[in-house]
């Protein structure tokens, strides 16, 4: 990357509870001149308040990961964007893995493999996860995505649909060239899967895909999700 850094953008809402050990473990890529943005979706926790303090910048956006990354995104000053949920962690060194692989791969994005924080069926998941996105090409937000600004303004950042916004990017980057696949893992929290059930969630998750693909109406899927952003 010839010494290009890395913005790492952060969509948030509600997020109290976590958000400033979630920043708090980006201390080390600060040090490192790593600019870490929080954009906020219009909470009512707290946390931007709480997120000033460990974050270069915190923005407030219309709510919607897709909207909120690409204001993020607007505002970056570095020419690798990576798109982190609060929930996940990354690995040690993560910047160095991606300055290292895109220098040497000539690949314009890419994600890491994914593991959850808990065990046992969900260690099985998270190898499927990573399977699928192998075969498919396909990054989602659990994997922390990383692209060049280049290559994120090209395809035109995310489009601005209310679920399935990594898989549409990812459609639209794959038409640029394959995803770098690292296999250092990102951590994300089980959460979801531990309230609504790891077998449920997942098939919930393979249906949403799939009719995504076949055609439904966004919206539509974010419902069935559990989540659609307010009308604006």
């Amino acid at each position: 990357m010839s010494g290009r850094k890395l913005s790492i953008i952060i969509p948030v809402f509600d997020e109290a509870a976590g958000i400033e050990a979630a920043l708090t473990t980006l201390s080390q890529y600060r040090g490192r001149g790593i600019e870490v943005i929080v954009v906020d979706g219009g909470s009512r926790d707290g946390t931007p308040a709480l997120a000033r303090p460990l974050a270069d910048r915190v923005l407030i956006a219309p709510r919607g990961r897709a909207a909120q990354m690409n204001s993020g995104s607007a505002v970056a000053r570095s020419d690798v964007l990576l798109f982190l949920h609060a929930d996940t962690q990354l690995p040690d060194n993560a910047d160095l893995l991606i300055e290292h692989c895109l220098a040497r791969s000539g690949h314009v994005w890419g994600r890491f493999d994914v593991q959850f924080d808990r065990g046992g069926l969900l260690t099985v998941i998270a190898f499927m996860m990573n399977l699928r996105s192998r075969l498919t090409g396909i990054a989602t937000g659990d994997q922390a995505l990383f692209v060049t600004r280049a290559a994120f303004d090209a395809v035109g950042g995310f489009p601005e649909i209310p679920l399935m916004e990594d898989v549409a990017l990812s459609t639209h980057l794959k038409r640029i060239g394959r995803p770098l696949r690292l296999r250092a893992r990102v951590t994300t929290s089980a959460r979801r899967w531990r309230k609504h059930g790891a077998l449920r969630t997942m098939f919930l998750m393979w249906r949403l895909r799939l009719a995504y693909f076949l055609g439904t109406d966004p919206a539509q899927l974010a419902r069935h999700y559990g989540y659609a952003p307010p009308e604006q």
